[in-house]
């Protein structure tokens, strides 16, 4: 086994473990991470040129985001801030599509600090 394809695997089981023995506000904030990574990992990408890989991790972010954290929301005990966070959801994958698009920093940049806001807020809340 190659030293990095060792190094992801050895990653894969931590997250893999980690999802296992986490509670769902855990689970949550693992998502706001995913995305936060992915979307730095977009960030270097298009810094470098890599254009294709910039769009596999913008892909990721928009799959965290859309089968993730917008479909864990639960609208029956979340009312109306569950429908804001919905329509913010929403507003961040039509950004992210935009940035891939046109190679548009700023609107990456963007959907990271509504993230990280998202995610300090929630880890704020505890269980």
């Amino acid at each position: 086994m190659v030293p990095q394809s060792a190094a992801q695997a050895y990653a894969r089981v931590g997250v893999e473990t980690g999802v296992i023995a986490a509670n769902p506000h855990r689970l949550v904030l693992m998502l706001f991470d995913g995305a936060l990574c992915a979307l730095s990992d977009a960030d270097i990408h298009l810094t470098e040129g890599k254009l294709a890989d910039k769009g596999e991790a913008l892909s990721r972010a928009l799959s965290i985001i859309n089968e993730g954290l917008k479909a864990s929301l639960d609208h029956t005990q979340g009312g109306r801030i569950a429908g804001y966070l919905a329509d913010l959801y929403d507003y961040m994958s039509r950004r992210l599509l935009f940035a891939n698009l046109r190679n548009d920093r700023t609107a990456m940049l963007e959907v990271a600090q509504l993230l990280g806001e998202l995610r300090s807020s929630w880890a704020a809340i505890s269980d």
